[in-house]
């Protein structure tokens, strides 16, 4: 359903007065550095990573928000930029985002029925009885029953979780085929954070969507995802099957993320990954690997050379001369 080829985004980088005259002086943030990956119907890939490494990036690229400095994004084979060029209405019928702040993503101003019809309005496909008959069920469908009781509610009004559900079926009332959902639990409280998972492990199975998961938790990621992406400064530096990657992580970037993980159980501990020094610049990024600096097996080939993605079991993919190490 989704294909992304060799994705970049380089963001310029501008200071002073002359920012106001040139774009550039050469110097780029490399947020989304030749990331390339794929997702099927009814599946769930997580794009997992620290804050800065680029999976934000990455998902606004896919849905429009920005546009891609070079690479491809292709939705059911249809070239994802030149749909949205030519029938942007047609483009956003199949692709939609969850954002992460469900305070800071929805309209204050607008009540609960204004914020989930305004997509269907926008398509000029619907007459007011569809119109409000959608309405109610994609509340109903989320969570947010009985949905009459909800239509004149503005925002202030509903509960964190139910505000999240709100943009949640904002999202899915145009039934898109894929939907980005950029950590849509990490601004809501534990005890909210189980319902809306598998409110949206539910959606995808019940309407075979494609859906990018992207999260620094990797905690929740075994439950809702099929595949998972680590991300480290703008690379995917490891990729697989979920349970492979969580049970036998090969990168020492994905055992050092695994293994800050609570574990539930006082007597239990973990070894320790000895992860030192600080990120490297992502303006003047190192040479090979990016990671070499903080590893604790790197050898002069990772200071040389960067080493490529390579399938070391079924489906399990990593980029690292160490690997097992």
């Amino acid at each position: 359903m989704i294909s992304v080829v060799n994705l970049k985004k380089y963001f310029p980088v501008v200071s002073g007065i002359r920012s106001l005259f040139s774009a550039s002086r050469g110097k780029y943030v490399k947020a989304v550095d030749s990331v390339s990956f794929e997702i099927k119907s009814g599946k769930v890939l997580g794009l997992v990573g620290e804050s800065g490494c680029g999976k934000t990036t990455t998902g606004r690229v896919l849905v429009g928000l920005d546009e891609q400095t070079s690479g491809d994004v292709f939705i059911n084979s249809e070239n994802a930029q030149v749909l949205k060029k030519d029938n942007p209405k047609a483009f956003y019928r199949n692709v939609q985002m969850i954002f992460q702040d469900p305070y800071g993503s929805i309209n204050p101003q607008h009540k609960v029925a204004k914020i989930i019809s305004s997509p269907l309005e926008y398509q000029g496909r619907f007459d007011k009885k569809t119109i409000r008959q959608k309405t109610l069920e994609t509340l109903e469908q989320v969570g947010l029953s009985p949905p009459e009781h909800f239509l004149n509610k503005y925002p202030h009004l509903l509960s964190g979780g139910q505000r999240q559900r709100l943009c949640i079926g904002r999202a899915i009332v145009l039934d898109p085929r894929f939907i980005v959902a950029d950590e849509p639990i990490s601004m809501l409280d534990v005890s909210i954070k189980a319902g809306i998972l598998m409110l949206l492990k539910g959606l995808v199975e019940q309407r075979n969507l494609s859906m990018l998961y992207i999260t620094h938790d990797l905690a929740t990621v075994g439950y809702i995802c099929d595949q998972i992406s680590i991300m480290y400064l703008g690379k995917i530096i490891e990729s697989g099957p979920s349970d492979e990657v969580l049970d036998h992580p090969l990168h020492p970037y994905t055992r050092a993320l695994i293994s800050a993980i609570p574990i539930p159980d006082p007597n239990v501990r973990r070894a320790e990954a000895k992860i030192e020094g600080a990120i490297p610049d992502p303006i003047n990024l190192p040479k090979g690997c990016r990671f070499f600096s903080r590893c604790p097996v790197s050898v002069k080939q990772c200071s040389e050379e960067e080493p490529q993605m390579v399938e070391m079991t079924s489906k399990h993919f990593v980029a690292c001369y160490q690997t097992g190490k």
